[in-house]
């Protein structure tokens, strides 16, 4: 993948966020931020330029580079911390006001016509057949109306992370589906299995609120 592009802008837009995030999650100096940041982005070049270009139509890229920018923090700071840090550290890194912003415009269309039709071109596509750094995932809407699952037998975040030896921390990123769903504001999550704790799969669902009209 080039670094150009999505990734050199998905730096651009949270590198910032990510360095304050050391400093008031994990405790390190405004100086051991700025330290740690210059190594991560060396080392986020490097990952990015280690994994392959996604296909035009897979809407998982966002995913993996966002995952590549996280891992490259981790690696470099100076004691690799227990999950419960790394996913306190990711989510007020990645829960800017852009991100927030972006949450509610997205729960505007949620459960539409086209939010549906995309999802059903999702799970046809499945992406990582031929890249093992995207997603497979079927679509399972609710018998009741009250929306729908999708599940993921095929996780990139899972298979970049462990190739990193980072897999303990894959948790971490998996909690900000819960927090994206909660400031779209039209949808509580709800999930039973995930991969990275040796499920089935993982299954995201998302139920309409009581009350939101979509």
């Amino acid at each position: 993948m080039k670094y150009t592009g999505m990734p050199l802008g998905m730096w651009l837009l949270f590198v910032r966020s990510f360095e304050q995030q050391l400093v008031r999650v994990c405790g390190y100096t405004a100086e051991d931020a700025k330290h740690i940041t210059r190594q991560a982005k060396e080392k986020y070049r490097k990952i990015i330029e280690t994994l392959p270009e996604f296909e035009k139509g897979d809407r998982f890229q966002m995913n993996i580079v966002s995952c590549a920018m996280f891992c490259s923090f981790l690696l470099c700071m100076p004691k690799r911390p227990d999950v419960s840090m790394a996913e306190a550290y990711y989510r007020e890194s990645m829960m800017t006001g852009a991100m927030k912003w972006f949450c509610r415009k997205s729960g505007k269309s949620k459960f539409t016509a086209k939010d549906i039709e995309g999802m059903k071109q999702t799970a046809a596509f499945k992406a990582a057949d031929r890249n093992p750094y995207s997603w497979n995932m079927d679509f399972f809407p609710y018998e009741d109306g009250s929306g729908y699952e999708a599940r993921f037998t095929k996780c990139g975040i899972c298979t970049l992370m462990k190739k990193l030896e980072l897999q303990d921390l894959v948790p971490a990123m998996c909690r900000l589906d819960y927090t994206m769903s909660e400031a779209g504001g039209v949808s509580e999550f709800v999930r039973e299995y995930t991969l990275a704790s040796g499920g089935p799969y993982c299954d995201c669902g998302y139920r309409k609120k009581a009350g939101k009209r979509v």
